[in-house]
């Protein structure tokens, strides 16, 4: 069993970005900046948030946070999503999500400019992706495909299985996993909640990605010999031993699993620091597109 290092894979994807970003600063040329917008006091979000902005600061692009109250109106966060989308010194920025829920997610994601959706969530983004063509990816299905690259794992060919059809990662991871190219080609199975026998289907499974949000779901007697998976859920279990009166857990039940398969993502330490990688490379890529 190999341990996919999401942290340290992150890692090197920010120096790279970093080496980038010195050249820009010593051609006198504008640095990416990439802000994010938070309604609220959700103690994950806020987590969530501070560690992108401190990621900016790491490989040297500005960063704008904007965190407004939980008592926000739908009328005031889309006059503040207007001002980004005609700022030009805004190269990139997000909604953190969830959002309260007197304001309607869906019309505030279809007011962000395609053009600054660092996120990738904007459907003309996820049109773009869908028919292979450049675009912003969406941060999460984007950093487990350049995990599988940089691995080197053969997935052409084989049978992948997703569990779970979020627009964030189900859907999108499906479709990149299936498209031609370097960690690609692969056929592959979505599954969710009314699919009859999951287990019958990962038991075939070469790679299994899972994005359900159900601690350990994943079990031992699900996954062949030799399988790639990939754990994408991250829950916070409440537990008062602990500090922070709570732990983190992913979808795959890992002690048990690990034993088993030729690759492995942890929780946390796999695709979470991944996430915020990419975020950052698609923030580079905007600013490339608009300057």
């Amino acid at each position: 069993m190999q341990l996919l290092d999401g942290k340290k894979t992150s890692n090197d994807i920010k120096d790279e970005i970093a080496a980038e970003v010195t050249k820009l600063r010593e051609a006198g040329e504008k640095v990416p900046h990439l802000a994010a917008v938070i309604v609220g006091n959700d103690g994950a979000s806020l987590t969530y948030v501070g560690s992108k902005v401190r990621a900016c600061k790491r490989v040297g692009f500005e960063s704008t946070l904007k965190q407004l109250p939980e008592s926000t109106t739908e009328e005031e966060l889309l006059e503040l999503v207007g001002q980004l989308n005609e700022n030009p010194e805004i190269d990139g920025y997000i909604v953190q999500l969830p959002l309260p829920a007197h304001i309607d997610e869906e019309k505030i994601l279809l007011a962000v400019h395609p053009d600054k959706d660092v996120d990738g969530f904007h459907p003309t983004n996820f049109g773009r992706m869908a028919l292979d063509m450049e675009t912003f990816i969406s941060a999460t299905p984007f950093g487990i495909m350049e995990l599988l690259r940089r691995y080197n794992i053969d997935t052409s060919g084989k049978h992948a299985v997703v569990i779970g059809r979020s627009h964030i990662v189900g859907r999108p991871i499906s479709i990149l996993l299936s498209q031609k190219g370097k960690g690609a080609n692969a056929t592959v199975t979505l599954t969710h909640s009314r699919t009859k026998d999951i287990k019958a289907l990962t038991l075939q499974a070469d790679i299994v990605v899972s994005a359900l949000g159900i601690p350990n779901f994943l079990k031992a007697d699900m996954v062949k010999e030799g399988a790639v998976i990939i754990d994408v859920g991250i829950t916070r279990v409440p537990d008062e031993s602990r500090e922070r009166g709570y732990y983190l857990c992913g979808d795959v039940d890992f002690e048990q699993v690990k034993e088993k398969a030729s690759y492995i993502t942890p929780v946390p330490g796999g695709v979470g620091p991944m996430t915020i990688a990419m975020l950052l490379k698609n923030t580079l890529l905007a600013r490339k597109r608009h300057h």
